[in-house]
């Protein structure tokens, strides 16, 4: 077996001398902040028989600013442009290795939670405690559909300019907020809005990552945009969606949403470079690679291992503070914290478990890094 040390020079010397690390970085960032902002905007308040869905951001609404630093969608969908629009081969066989990428291992996910759902239903749970649980598995799989489907289009949109999704998204929040139009005018959104990022990422893989005044520009641009669409134009703060709230961020995005991806696009603009250097360090690199590698299948798993040390507590010692108590304040912010790490070795179980359904085609003793 190979010591630490080894597998981390076999990593690196494994990887294509041509490839953009900093692409893979800004990949591993994503996950992270939408791992990190699940875990803890999420609680599973226990009641009687009964787990029921809350979130600190509805109790404590000035902890919104946590979200705009965890809520990193914007960043997936900008890298997903900047790996598609670098497409090498026949169209066809590319939509297949991608979309397999991509769906391969929800099948694993379906079969354990089907699986899990008729024990519980069995074991005499109450059906809001399996309806909640599916929810959270369940609900991030719009993101699969919806890159799915960009990541088919790349052909069509690869020329489009992302003022014209903009403007799109623009519109759809006139008519439902500005005109009193119907809600469902907002779910043009759920394509255009993520279409923003997704071909500022096709043009830069076309053109080139931009210069540091360009990075700053839209930091600022969207920053600010999104700041006074929340101070003036009645949008939500917290840059997610919260139980309860009459109007979310997310569901479906919202102009103030899109404003600030524009803003998170700039600043990974801005990051590149210094990812790039650092991750010419092999240690910061195997690191990196090997969340790349699993990246799937911590997106797929994240809510299953929190689910699964929240259960187990329950059953272990009842009612634990930060993992099964009411989001009411601070102290519960300090206790979720103090989870985390049960969440992450869990979710390292999972990924052992299941990360061969995301690269099960792989054989050959010394394999390349693939996005």
């Amino acid at each position: 077996m190979p010591s630490l040390v080894e597998l981390v020079h076999r990593i690196d010397t494994a990887t294509p001398p041509g490839r953009d690390r900093a692409v893979d970085g800004l990949r591993a960032l994503a996950i992270a902040g939408v791992v990190l902002g699940h875990w803890l905007v999420t609680a599973l308040v226990a009641g009687g028989d009964t787990l029921r869905a809350g979130s600190p951001l509805r109790v404590m609404p000035e902890l919104a600013p946590v979200s705009w630093v965890l809520q990193t969608l914007a960043v997936f969908f900008l890298v997903g442009g900047l790996v598609n629009g670098r497409r090498r081969g026949p169209y066809g066989a590319w939509l297949k290795a991608r979309t397999a990428r991509l769906f391969r291992p929800v099948g694993a996910l379906a079969g354990v939670w089907a699986v899990a759902a008729g024990a519980m239903f069995v074991s005499g749970a109450e059906l809001e405690t399996v309806r909640t649980l599916g929810t959270l598995v369940v609900s991030p799989l719009w993101f699969l559909l919806v890159f799915a489907l960009l990541t088919a289009a790349t052909p069509l949109v690869s020329r489009l300019h992302p003022a014209w999704p903009l403007a799109a998204v623009a519109c759809a929040d006139l008519v439902r907020y500005g005109l009193g139009g119907p809600s469902w005018a907002g779910w043009v959104n759920v394509v255009a809005g993520w279409l923003v990022p997704y071909c500022l990422g096709l043009t830069w893989a076309a053109r080139g990552l931009p210069g540091r005044a360009a990075g700053w520009g839209l930091v600022a641009g969207g920053g600010l945009a999104a700041i006074g669409l929340v101070a003036w134009g009645g949008y939500p703060a917290a840059m997610v969606g919260v139980p309860g709230a009459p109007v979310s961020n997310l569901d479906p995005p919202t102009l103030a949403a899109v404003a600030f991806g524009l803003a998170q696009c700039g600043a990974a603009a801005l990051l590149a470079g210094p990812l790039r250097r650092l991750l010419a360090r092999p240690a910061a690199w195997a690191a990196v690679a090997a969340v790349n590698l699993a990246a799937m299948t911590v997106f797929l798993w994240h809510q299953t291992a929190m689910i699964a040390v929240t259960v187990a507590g329950l059953h272990a010692g009842g009612r634990l503070p930060g993992l099964h108590t009411a989001p009411d304040g601070l102290g519960w912010v300090a206790a979720r914290l103090a989870w985390l790490p049960a969440f992450a070795v869990a979710l390292a179980l999972c990924c052992l478990l299941f990360h061969t359904y995301e690269r099960s085609s792989v054989r050959a003793p010394r394999r390349r890094v693939e996005p």
